[in-house]
């Protein structure tokens, strides 16, 4: 019976995910195109026609549509059930991390929600960058708010280590882009200090380092490929998106490892 419970709580904690990421595709197409978000219906890009909700159940619209719009037979990208799918799995990775059935289900439920806020958070920076190589100022403060809800949510991060993580990445990112005009763009530097509110300062840190490595290896396959050049620019927010992440679930881990060897 707790075997069923349990498994029934996880399917609907992947539907949950899997809903609130389908509404951030809309985020994700509109902000862009300068559309509100708030208001209107669903509608197909290419020939505009009103979703219904068969259209927008997350993934098995997709599945059951044949990934074609119902209307137009237009050609839906394989992003949206992707994204979708991502919300589901992120929801269930933040309920087996933060949530011990057994314990104070309130703290857990707590560090759940705000966790999965800052992914849904990363998720449409992520995208939009990639997108428009820009992150508007509106995703920066939702993550800063993320950033203030931490405080309660995960008290063991002392309120020093969130201010210094604030200015760890930040200010050597600005430093560098004064040195070289152009080498991070704004929404980068602002990005990593509303993340290092959330973080600390050690986190802040590995999660920089990750975007590096990563950063770094998709720009020599750009290189290589002969698909940019030397002087030009590539979105890096994913990157550091992903950094943060890392850094959630496994950069204390790697902290840890690391300091053994010292």
């Amino acid at each position: 019976m707790i075997q069923l419970l349990q498994t029934i709580i996880a399917i609907l904690i992947f539907l949950f995910g899997a809903s609130l990421f389908s509404f951030l595709n809309v985020v994700i197409y509109r902000v862009p195109r300068k559309i509100s978000f708030v208001g209107g219906r669903s509608f197909c890009p290419d020939c505009r026609h009103t979703l219904g909700a068969p259209d927008m159940f997350p993934v098995l619209s997709y599945l059951f549509l044949r990934g074609k719009c119902r209307y137009c037979k237009a050609h839906i990208s394989l992003r949206y059930p992707l994204v979708e799918i991502l919300g589901g799995l992120s929801s269930l990775l933040c309920m087996a991390v933060y949530i011990d059935w057994e314990g104070d289900l309130w703290k857990g439920f707590l560090r759940f929600l705000t966790a999965f806020a800052l992914l849904a958070v990363l998720t449409v920076v992520a995208f939009v960058d990639w997108d428009t190589m820009e992150i508007p100022n509106g995703f920066v403060l939702a993550a800063a708010v993320c950033g203030l809800v931490s405080f309660f949510a995960f008290p063991e991060t002392g309120w020093l280590e969130r201010l210094i993580g604030v200015f760890a990445v930040s200010v050597p990112l600005l430093l560098i882009t004064l040195l070289v005009p152009g080498a991070f763009g704004g929404g980068d530097i602002k990005l990593m200090a509303a993340c290092g509110l959330y973080l600390g300062w050690k986190l802040c840190l590995t999660a920089f380092v990750a975007a590096v490595l990563t950063g770094g290896i998709y720009g020599a396959y750009l290189l290589l490929s002969r698909k940019k050049g030397r002087k030009d620019h590539f979105a890096f927010g994913p990157f550091l998106c992903a950094g943060v992440v890392f850094a959630m679930f496994c950069g204390q881990m790697l902290i840890d490892w690391y300091l053994q060897f010292l």
